[in-house]
């Protein structure tokens, strides 16, 4: 009987054990630094909002209903300089989520691509200034804006999430 506990119980209560200091000291680790990370990505959406929208002051998170569906979230400047876009679309390569500000006018102020999955090359060209430059200044017509020759399927994702975005302006102007 005591070949049994020290062969199969004394082995598995030092794991246990172990496991339990390991567990202990992540679950610690996770509860200091969650606040900082959290911060971090705050920070880090707060930057990014202000770089599609850069005479804001400050954004308020506006709960709108029935959203289009490319628009996650609607930003409104403090100062009444506009609205910033959280969009998620799906390209040929997968989900793109990208951010738009729209000036108090309706002309958007800049686009940027926060993440996207397309084919390297071709897809990932949406992510380039001269294709997001095209969009600075225009109105909801988005009169000029050219899809990308052999990325169709994601240049044209792109273009519609910005079409939802000036869908979501409009809800987002008449709820003030």
């Amino acid at each position: 009987m005591s070949n049994i506990g020290k062969d199969f119980v004394k082995p598995i209560l030092v794991l246990t054990l172990i496991c339990l200091v390991i567990s202990a000291a992540l679950a610690f680790t996770n509860h200091k630094t969650a606040p900082i990370i959290e911060e971090a990505e705050r920070l880090k959406a707060e930057e990014a909002r202000k770089e599609v929208l850069p005479e804001a002051d400050a954004f308020t998170l506006m709960k709108l209903e029935e959203l289009p569906a490319a628009v996650t979230e609607v930003y409104k400047a403090d100062n009444g300089a506009g609205y910033v876009f959280m969009l998620s679309t799906k390209g040929y390569g997968g989900e793109m989520k990208l951010i738009c500000g729209i000036d108090s006018d309706g002309n958007i102020t800049d686009c940027n691509t926060l993440s996207q999955s397309e084919t390297k090359g071709l897809g990932t060209k949406i992510t380039l200034p001269e294709f997001t430059a095209q969009f600075q200044g225009k109105d909801s017509s988005l009169e000029g804006v050219e899809t990308i020759s052999g990325a169709t399927i994601s240049s044209k994702a792109y273009i519609g999430a910005i079409e939802g975005a000036f869908e979501a302006y409009e809800m987002a102007k008449e709820a003030e």
